[in-house]
């Protein structure tokens, strides 16, 4: 098999779709290195994937101009599919190049979220134009669509009207450093924190709500401090100066560019993660934190109890004293922790990087046997 890639996310992106095309490429050529894999992006960089030389990569000339590398990812890249005879085509991040149903090539899209149609308040309004024309394009060209939830599943079918036949459910996987005891004499000392804390790892914004879990510290007199990874917007103004009103200085940390490594030893060092978002396509760190034994509490609403099944404490996202309820509960109820880290862990090795990809393998023979016999 000769699979196509979409991935500029994967050499440009350092968070979530780019965190998810790494994994899958990697997955790939560590599980099924038999196949052959070639990645098309509009430019190399190995800060990201440093990996990136053990699969055939296709680029434009370095000497071209950014406009015009934007161009061919989009515009050129159907002719390199045939150039290149490749079998199948995955676009890894909610989006096909155009023109890509005028070929005999089979395509898959992955679909992440529909945040920018149920949230377009947090979008401006060309870039959810963009968004939308760019997904639906994918979800009507694609040969099969992979949903990372059954929540994007039923946010496809309702908004793009997509059949659900023609929809994968397939939810991501958790890269494997997760799974790998790390190093964590150091990180203490390395990111200056206190011997006990709860962790909150995700971009600061107002839909991951962390605000209430601050307002949580205070309604619950927690005193564990708590640490939040993840890049700033404009919402973080709002979160310092309920810190500062509340005199929560010492009380909170934020903590941005962790690497991987550090990221999952600071997971198993925590004495709790707490991810209560409003909405999200998957919610990644919940299956990050149970893979590195950390108990896990989180939003009953949106895909989150359906990602994290029965290994995490759910709560009323929009209710500070349930949140302070649950957060106390798993903190100081050691049966109610060893229960969900030993839940949390067993559930996190159904997204293993082996056990995903196994499942994606096995969607693009199903598509090139069903292409060929037709």
């Amino acid at each position: 098999m000769k699979a196509g890639f979409d991935a500029k996310r994967a050499f440009l992106n350092d968070s979530g779709l780019g965190n998810y095309s790494r994994t899958t490429l990697n997955a790939f050529r560590e599980y099924y290195p038999d196949n052959h894999y070639v990645l098309f992006t509009p430019q190399i960089s190995n800060e990201l994937f440093i990996n990136y030389k053990d699969f055939d990569v296709i680029s434009p000339d370095s000497s071209f101009s950014k406009i015009f590398k934007s161009l061919w990812r989009s515009f050129s890249l159907t002719g390199q599919l045939k150039k290149h005879s490749i079998d199948i085509f995955h676009g890894l991040s909610n989006e096909l190049p155009e023109g890509i149903h005028k070929t005999d090539v089979p395509s898959v899209v992955t679909i992440h979220d529909l945040i920018f149609i149920r949230f377009p308040n947090f979008y401006k309004t060309v870039d959810r134009n963009i968004y939308y024309r760019k997904v639906k394009y994918a979800c009507d060209a694609a040969t099969r669509v992979v949903a990372i939830s059954n929540q994007t599943k039923e946010d496809i079918i309702q908004y793009f009207k997509v059949k659900p036949e023609k929809i994968e459910t397939i939810h991501q996987a958790v890269g494997p450093v997760y799974f790998d005891k790390q190093d964590t004499s150091d990180l203490h000392e390395k990111y200056e924190l206190p011997k006990k804390f709860i962790l909150s790892v995700g971009t600061i914004e107002h839909r991951k709500n962390q605000l209430t879990l601050l307002k949580a510290l205070k309604t619950g007199k927690i005193e564990t401090p708590v640490v939040f990874i993840g890049e700033p917007t404009i919402y973080a103004s709002e979160l310092l100066k309920y810190i500062s009103e509340n005199n929560l200085d010492s009380r909170v940390k934020f903590l941005t560019k962790v690497p991987e490594e550090d990221l999952a030893g600071l997971y198993q060092i925590a004495d709790a993660s707490v991810y209560i978002s409003l909405f999200e396509g998957f919610g990644l760190p919940l299956i990050e934190a149970m893979a590195c034994g950390c108990p896990v509490l989180t939003s009953n609403v949106s895909c989150l109890p359906e990602t994290s099944g029965d290994a995490a404490m759910l709560c009323n996202p929009k209710d500070e004293k349930d949140v302070a309820e649950k957060l106390k509960e798993l903190l100081e109820n050691t049966e109610t922790r060893n229960d969900f880290i030993q839940k949390g862990k067993t559930r996190a090795n159904q997204f293993h990087p082996e056990n995903y990809s196994k499942k994606l393998i096995s969607l693009y023979s199903e598509i090139i046997e069903l292409e060929y016999a037709l």
